[in-house]
């Protein structure tokens, strides 16, 4: 007599256990393909041979919508960056994965090691409701500095030679995380003078024997601030020029002087 209960007849734990494996399966695919939409096909190191065809591991393009009216974007794309920005410099052996040794004037500006930089937007990175995310305090009314903190305006800016490279004469703050980001500091160094941006984050305050303050900052010689990336406008940074600043004095930490890229013992 057929009853029609076909639980009777099957492991329905078995198969479920199977119909989790090929779901799992299928899952780890779509996201192992997913993850190659930036970055991919692999480029070899030594020859520049990269499959642009490969159909199986990496996913066929889509469209993104970028916010704030910023248009839209394929990837993958199969775009490559030496192709645009070749690399200035040499590798220091025959090998896959060996350094790169820069060959440029000036090492600190070549995006290589410490200072390599990526080709993002050239446009400001924007707050929620619009409007760059991170100005100077002069156009930002509901910041200041709070009562009992350093007011950094018009100090010092020293570089780790201890010559002095300029002065702070403006906060740039970032509107949505509420914290301090760069200083806008007025060099005294180089051909004329100009307005460059300093990362909070490369420097300290320090009191000196006069009983002053100054922003030391260790990555950079007093006179390498002349040559700090620029901004195309006075109130704002577009997310590639925030890219090459930070590499700019990140390289510095290798670059700076040629002892720096010697064993410490």
């Amino acid at each position: 007599m057929q009853t029609g209960a076909i639980t009777s007849y099957i492991d329905v734990a078995q198969v479920t256990l199977y119909a989790f494996w090929v779901f799992f399966a299928f899952l780890l695919f779509y996201i192992r393909q997913e993850d190659r939409r930036e970055g991919y096909p692999l480029e070899a190191d030594q020859s520049g041979y990269f499959n642009r065809d490969d159909w199986l591991f990496v996913p066929p393009a889509k469209t993104f919508l970028l916010p704030h009216g910023h248009g839209e974007v394929k990837v993958p794309n199969a775009r490559r960056d030496n192709a645009d920005r070749p690399v200035p410099g040499v590798k220091l052996a025959n090998f896959s994965g060996a350094p790169y040794v820069p060959t440029g004037p000036n090492p600190m500006l070549d995006s290589i090691g410490p200072g390599s930089w990526a080709e993002r937007s050239d446009t400001p990175d924007l707050r929620h409701e619009g409007g760059p995310k991170i100005v100077p305090l002069r156009v930002a009314p509901d910041f200041y500095i709070a009562e009992g903190e350093i007011n950094p305006i018009g100090l010092r800016v020293v570089g780790f030679d201890l010559v002095v490279a300029g002065t702070i004469t403006d906060i740039w703050v970032d509107q949505s995380e509420q914290m301090l980001r760069y200083l806008e500091v007025l060099t005294e160094v180089g051909v004329a003078p100009r307005t460059v941006l300093v990362p909070i984050n490369f420097g300290t305050f320090r009191k000196i024997r006069d009983g002053s303050r100054i922003f030391y900052v260790n990555a950079l010689l007093g006179e390498q601030f002349a040559h700090v990336p620029a901004t195309k406008m006075p109130e704002s940074i577009t997310l590639l020029e925030e890219d090459r600043i930070m590499a700019y004095f990140g390289s510095g930490l290798l670059y700076a002087v040629p002892s720096r890229q010697e064993p410490l013992a």
